[in-house]
């Protein structure tokens, strides 16, 4: 039996961030019952497709997974589990916004397995929330959390982003130090990114709003690695810090470049040398399924080449870099036979450091990764 991960994109909210670009939908309730009732319909046509592989982790995201009435999550996961090998599944993540959860659905989630809490915080600045769009404050985010605890969740994830409009580094300082404080498992800590037709982007090009400077925004990544290290939490992806133990499973399917299937709108797959995705529009995956085909928009076939080039982009985003021995047993190769004068150039430079089992990214290469990434893919 082979290990794959599962995604679910959930594709609904109670209102849509400033910076964000995901598939997401507010206002239109309506559509939640027939769009859960069509998944599950994608659900049952993997069946014979994943025949020979046990799910180890799933992941439920969006959009808000939490806004969403429970009995739709518990509805997504019978389903799960009566079609699919779930004897093995180690960890099952859902996505939440503060001020979205209750007593009912966290007594839900429970008893339907979920065994880890995602929750979009950003900050704890009730300013520099407003500013990106967020809905929730943070003494919605201290509710949650004391939520959490009393119905017994004691693997948490936090998100909070850096470089947001307005902010200081003593805003990213305070934010982290609390959150430690308060002994949340694992902490995500993003950079904010511009993405194509988002609010956040059209006010940045009209000069309406202004941001720290390129030298404050890496204090504040460089910095915050020092708190949380100094913490206790183990700095094991670019932006991604855990205590022991804790790291997200899921995630280090994509990271590892080992299999998953994307369920959902406009949801990513990457199984058999294939990538493939779903569509983004409710017509289009609600006519795919009515025609009991996958709603699949387009695909991908990923050759050794390609496989390899991202094998290493994707590991060299974990700290602790790429083992030489595992590069060889997975593609029968030494990795200095394909991209040695690549990666002595950037060690020569100092963006990588080599020994005789690992490659990995100096702490100056993790800011210039991008650089190395391009050549990569030459």
């Amino acid at each position: 039996m082979k290990d794959l991960g599962l995604y679910v994109h959930i594709p609904f909210c109670s209102s849509k961030c400033f910076y964000c670009d995901f598939i997401s939908f507010s206002n239109i309730d309506v559509e939640v019952p027939e769009y859960i009732s069509y998944l599950i319909k994608e659900i049952e046509l993997y069946e014979s497709i994943l025949e020979g592989y046990r799910i180890k982790t799933i992941f439920i995201g969006g959009g808000t997974p939490s806004y969403i009435d429970e009995e739709y999550i518990g509805r997504i996961l019978n389903n799960i589990f009566k079609v699919y090998n779930t004897d093995r599944v180690e960890e099952i993540t859902i996505e939440a916004n503060p001020g979205t959860l209750n007593e009912e659905k966290l007594k839900a989630y429970m008893e339907y397995g979920i065994n880890r809490i995602s929750m979009g915080v950003q900050s704890l600045e009730d300013n520099l929330l407003r500013a990106i769009g967020r809905i929730h404050s943070s003494k919605d985010f201290y509710d949650s959390l004391d939520l959490l605890r009393k119905f017994g969740f004691n693997n948490v994830n936090v998100d909070l982003m850096f470089g947001l409009p307005g902010q200081c580094i003593e805003d990213c300082q305070n934010t982290l130090k609390e959150v430690i404080r308060l002994g949340v498992e694992h902490i995500s800590y993003y950079s904010l990114i511009f993405e194509e037709n988002t609010l956040m982007t059209k006010w940045y090009g009209e000069g309406i709003i202004e941001l720290p400077n390129e030298d404050e925004e890496r204090e504040m990544y460089h910095k915050g690695i020092e708190i949380l290290k100094n913490n206790g939490y183990k700095h094991y992806e670019i932006s991604n810090f855990a205590k022991m133990g804790y790291e997200c499973k899921h995630n280090l399917f994509y990271w590892k470049l080992k299999p998953y299937i994307g369920l959902g709108l406009a949801a990513h797959s990457n199984i058999n040398n294939k990538r493939y995705w779903n569509h983004n529009n409710f017509k289009d995956y609600y006519d795919k399924l009515n025609e009991n085909r996958l709603p699949i928009e387009g695909e991908e076939i990923i050759d050794k080449n390609m496989e390899i080039a991202e094998y290493l982009i994707m590991g060299l985003r974990l700290v602790e870099g790429i083992n030489k021995r595992e590069f060889k047993n997975r593609f029968n190769v030494d990795v200095e036979n394909i991209y040695g004068n690549v990666l002595k150039k950037y060690e020569a430079q100092g963006l990588l450091y080599m020994d005789d089992e690992w490659i990995r990214f100096t702490s100056r290469g993790l800011d210039l990764s991008n650089v190395v990434y391009v050549d990569l893919l030459v």
